[in-house]
């Protein structure tokens, strides 16, 4: 995942303050919009919906692509400028809500998956993927602007110092393609750390599937609050002395070594076991 080394435009200012409630940056940089939107790939066979719009530095390229558009956001006055914007009240429907909270189901069109994208807040971003993941089967795509640590986190692969909850969560649910790296400038006010763009496409039919994925949260959780532990440790409240040689897994392991599918086993065996 380069950074963009093209020499870079900046679009105008618009004269609103961040509000770091918020976790406000907005992205003034034309050559990444440009780049995102067409990872985007917008189109009106599906459902498309943006998250914090902002200040529409995403949105109106995007809206020029579209006859309709959905946006989620939090901030009231953002909110009233989008309403009242005379090119994009056209196409644009706003939902002032708390992403966090808002049922991205009550989008969902007959025929029609969620397409989903937005430069994500990076004090919200984890809680709000997993929100997010939870509607996967209602979901095509989701492209997202985070903090670039997270998306190292998101792609990690076992073994990888990066590789932890998110990863084995998200890459249980989706393919993850790690897009472009965007640095601090291309955002007024600059964050003090890099950006990434990651692409992420729910499994239609996963590759595997868990009898209970609530319990392969609570063991990926378990196992990663003690990554230094072994897993005989850290998984201690739900493997058994004999557990480890019926999955075929050395004790001696530490989280980070466990594929997704190795999760996967560990949850089912549990699940079989509760459910005697």
């Amino acid at each position: 995942m380069a950074a963009d080394r093209r020499p870079r435009r900046s679009i105008p200012g618009e004269g609103f303050r961040a509000r770091k409630q918020f976790g406000q940056n907005f992205l003034r940089d034309e050559n990444i919009i440009a780049d995102i939107v067409a990872a985007i790939a917008p189109d009106d066979q599906e459902v498309t919906v943006e998250i914090g719009p902002g200040m529409g530095a995403l949105t109106r390229p995007v809206c020029r692509r579209l006859s309709h558009l959905h946006a989620v956001e939090i901030d009231r006055d953002l909110a009233q400028r989008l309403r009242e914007d005379p090119v994009l009240g056209k196409c644009l429907t706003i939902h002032e809500a708390d992403a966090l909270s808002f049922d991205f189901s009550s989008l969902k069109q007959e025929g029609k998956a969620l397409k989903i994208f937005g430069n994500l807040p990076y004090n919200i971003s984890t809680p709000l993927l997993f929100h997010l993941l939870s509607y996967g089967p209602l979901i095509s795509s989701m492209t997202f602007m985070l903090q670039k640590e997270v998306v190292d986190r998101l792609t990690a692969s076992p073994g990888c110092k990066d590789y932890g909850r998110l990863s084995v969560m998200a890459q249980y649910r989706c393919r993850m393609y790690p897009l472009l790296a965007v640095p601090p400038e291309a955002f007024q006010p600059a964050p003090k750390v890099w950006s990434a763009v990651v692409r992420m496409e729910p499994w239609q039919e996963k590759p595997r599937t868990v009898a209970d994925e609530s319990l392969l949260e609570a063991v990926t959780a378990a196992a990663f609050s003690q990554r230094r532990k072994t897993i005989a440790n850290s998984l201690g409240d739900y493997l058994e002395a004999g557990d480890f040689a019926d999955l075929g897994l050395d004790r001696r392991l530490r989280a980070e070594d466990l594929t997704v599918n190795q999760f996967a086993d560990i949850a089912d065996l549990v699940a079989a076991r509760r459910s005697r």
